[in-house]
């Protein structure tokens, strides 16, 4: 019990055995009146969080059969022949941090009594007013297996007609379809919007709201130092992609069923994104990953190869891995000198995490009191300065763990403490690089390598070597002066020339660039990665 008086309390049937339920304001339980043996199989006492309650309705009964008679010498609740009946479906967890959607049927002989149950159940559903009501659905039916709308339509669906949930679906037609349809639509009437596909139909729904909400609020884009307005609808994340990275990196899965349910019951998690611009012009929003040289290198030979599907990642990664091409540059960052945490972390972010809390409760700061010390870091010069050749240049928001790397690209990243793991990847051998990147598939410190270094920061610059004006520019120049291979060791594999950055699984061909998080800029319907059984004790959560 959770300490709460009852709401209601009765004997029902469940299963033909006689049950205790009670109902507070947030749990519900059911508990055996006659325990079975410890021997025995099955569940006994269960409870259920209010707001983790989908729906209740009623269900239709026989007569009791044969095998029920042996309740007429219970109480006369229990002894007419036809009972009324009502089912409660309910979140249950289940591996991992896979949900599902389970039921139970509790009876009664009484009708009244049945009715009244239902009623105050949905009393404490009525009170759920984070729930959402009316969606809009956007499905790209052409990403990661091409399955998104079979999976939105056999494995959601249902679930939000059981909920009571209005749904608008959207199949997309074109690339960037969501978006330019989130920048006329009237919004007005949605309480969130669904992404149905991977992490790049996903970037298309969050552009979409980010954008539309600027432009609401008369925001400037392309300023670098613009104070971007917090969005007030949510987005929810149906995955059906290749990797999938943003669902499981916020929820611990990419399972649809669960993130279905975490949509049903309200679920909001804050997260940071990092905007990009090029000489005062915006280019993209990131959530996850934004990745020179090595993963730039990937997923501009991935685009080469589409016919390929998912596995052409792997194809284009090996490529890039035996190519083994580093590119020089000059990157410039601000330390998050605030922040509570450290890159170094052992203990991941969690739902509920004390980090990423008191993060938001800065954010309550005024916008004078922000601007002032972002001006005045900037005036102090606290920029930090780094030099030299470089394989990889990571930067992540979130950790940017998948399936493949259940860990991530920096597992001590957080959802929403407004700043992003900056990864230098300097130049090694061939062999030392693919040590570091097994280490993304173990629970080995991918950081305890010499040529790697990781800085917690809020903003960042990149500037290649090479750089000219323009930069079409830019490989020309390098091949003109310098050739294809490094002057410093004519044998060398090392490329002069520039690379591009993978922006969450997009390109952006612009080298130089310019990267600032913007604290809890966006919502999802998601709650953090919540603590296993054999977790706890042992993460930053609030319990």
């Amino acid at each position: 019990m959770d300490g709460c008086p009852p709401l209601l309390l009765s004997h029902l049937l469940v299963n033909d055995r006689p049950f205790q339920v009670t109902l507070t304001k947030s749990v519900f339980s059911w508990q055996p009146l006659r325990p079975r043996k410890p021997s025995s199989a099955g569940g006994e006492t269960c409870s259920v969080p209010v707001p983790e309650i989908i729906a209740v309705r009623e269900t239709e009964v026989d007569v009791i059969n044969k095998e029920c008679r042996r309740w007429q010498k219970m109480p006369s609740v229990f002894n007419e022949k036809m009972f009324h009946a009502f089912t409660v479906h309910h979140v249950k967890r289940s591996k991992e941090h896979h949900w599902l959607c389970s039921e139970v049927t509790f009876r009664s002989s009484d009708h009244q009594l049945c009715r009244q149950w239902m009623q105050a159940l949905e009393e404490q559903l009525d009170l759920q007013a984070i729930r959402p009501k009316n969606l809009i659905v956007f499905i790209n039916p052409f990403g990661g297996k091409r399955l998104g709308k079979q999976i939105y339509d056999e494995k959601v669906a249902p679930l939000f007609q059981l909920a009571s949930i209005t749904a608008e679906v959207i199949v997309t037609e074109y690339a960037n379809h969501a978006r330019d349809y989130l920048f006329e639509a009237d919004l007005e009437k949605y309480d969130g919007i669904v992404s149905v596909g991977g992490d790049g139909m996903f970037s298309e729904v969050m552009h979409g709201v980010i954008g539309r909400t600027q432009k609401n609020a008369c925001i400037n884009q392309n300023h670098p130092n613009a104070e971007l307005v917090p969005c007030d609808l949510r987005v929810g994340i149906i995955p059906a992609g290749s990797t999938d990275c943003i669902c499981y990196a916020t929820v611990g899965t990419s399972d649809p069923v669960t993130s279905a349910l975490h949509i049903i019951v309200g679920d909001s998690q804050p997260i940071d994104v990092s905007s990009v611009h090029h000489k005062n012009m915006f280019l993209k929003y990131s959530v996850s990953l934004l990745g020179y040289g090595f993963y730039g290198d990937t997923v501009s030979d991935s685009e080469k190869n589409r016919w390929m599907g998912p596995s052409r990642y792997d194809f284009s990664g090996f490529k890039a891995f035996l190519t083994h091409q580093c590119y020089e540059g000059v990157i410039s960052y601000l330390p998050a000198t605030e922040t509570l945490g450290s890159p170094r972390d052992q203990r991941p972010c969690t739902a509920g995490c004390r980090i990423c809390q008191h993060s938001g409760e800065q954010l309550e700061a005024s916008k004078k009191e922000r601007e002032f010390k972002l001006l005045n870091s900037d005036n102090h010069q606290q920029w930090k300065v780094i030099k030299g050749k470089f394989l990889a240049i990571n930067s992540v928001t979130i950790s940017c763990a998948c399936p493949k790397s259940p860990k991530g690209l920096s597992p001590g990243a957080h959802l929403a403490d407004g700043t992003m793991d900056l990864i230098v990847v300097r130049k090694c051998s061939r062999l030392s690089f693919l040590r570091y990147l097994i280490r993304h598939t173990t629970s080995n410190d991918q950081f305890d390598l010499p040529f790697v270094e990781v800085y917690r920061v809020k903003r960042f610059k990149f500037s290649p070597k090479y750089c000219d004006e323009e930069d079409s520019d830019i490989q020309e120049v390098s091949k003109n002066l310098f050739g294809h291979f490094c002057r410093d060791h004519p044998t060398c594999s090392c490329v002069q020339l520039t690379s591009c950055w993978n922006c969450d699984g997009e390109i952006i061909e612009h080298a130089a660039i310019e990267v600032r998080v913007h604290c809890q800029l966006l919502r999802l319907f998601a709650r953090g990665i919540e603590m296993l059984s054999s977790e706890k004790g042992n993460s930053n959560s609030v319990v």
